[in-house]
């Protein structure tokens, strides 16, 4: 997938074609999201600008949830996702981003971390 930030071609307010001044540079192209579902654990590893890496979860069947009450934190595992902010259709899929409710063996919990460009599920105990 070669899509680019920048819009470096369009049309002229007249409709004329405008023609770019360059060509796309490699910083500016952009990959596939990686979407973290539930399932066994797998993660996958991606270089990024200035050849560092990325660690981004695939597939994710435990969270670290924080109770904000007792000030402790335990590995739970997750059973369902309940409701997703940021799109309907992930909520249909079961996708796992940030702000994502779920369901585990302790309660519902909301996701506090970015699964898919972290590669670690981390979340805060809801009360009921």
């Amino acid at each position: 997938m070669k899509k680019s930030i920048e819009n470096l071609s369009g049309r002229k307010y007249t409709g004329g074609r405008k023609i770019a001044a360059r060509s796309r540079r490699k910083y500016e192209i952009d990959r596939y999201p990686n979407e973290a579902i539930v399932g066994n654990n797998m993660k996958v590893e991606r270089r990024v600008r200035g050849n560092n890496s990325k660690t981004a979860l695939k597939t994710g069947e435990f969270a670290n949830i924080s109770n904000l009450e007792d000030q402790k934190t335990t590995k739970s595992k997750i059973l369902r996702v309940i409701k997703n902010t940021a799109n309907k259709d992930y909520e249909r899929r079961g996708v796992i981003t940030k702000g994502t409710l779920i369901e585990t063996e302790i309660g519902l919990a909301r996701v506090v971390s970015r699964p898919g460009q972290v590669g670690i599920i981390n979340a805060v105990h809801l009360k009921k």
